[in-house]
């Protein structure tokens, strides 16, 4: 599993691995059953604390994304959990929407952004 932190991105890291978790599920790089790394080792190998990873991974487990068990760690869960993508895509809308809000840009501007990133990711 490959989590990458960006500073730059004005996105909290919790945000950044809890999104990018979410991506390698859906693209299947993880798939059910996966064992994620241990909160500590990933907050390790992130530079984050070990708090910001516990809440990445209860976000995910409410959302249905992966289970936690004692004996089995974080596990990603069985597909019939996952949410609908047009949920989680709505989700991720709103949440660039307010930061672009946020920082000043209007609607062509975010939009745009988003036509270039969704260009850059083929």
């Amino acid at each position: 599993m490959r989590v990458v932190i960006d500073n730059d991105s004005g996105l909290a890291p919790w945000r950044q691995v809890h999104d990018q978790i979410v991506r390698l599920i859906i693209s299947g790089a993880l798939r059910p059953g996966s064992r994620l790394p241990a909160i500590r080792q990933l907050s390790r190998d992130l530079g984050l604390a070990a708090g910001t990873i516990a809440r990445v991974y209860r976000e995910l487990e409410t959302a249905g994304w992966v289970t936690t068990a004692r004996a089995k760690g974080t596990v990603v869960a069985e597909q019939a959990t996952h949410p609908d993508p047009g949920v989680v895509l709505r989700s991720a809308a709103t949440e660039f929407a307010a930061l672009a809000r946020d920082l000043g840009a209007d609607a062509d501007t975010a939009t745009q952004a988003v036509r270039d990133a969704y260009t850059a990711a083929e």
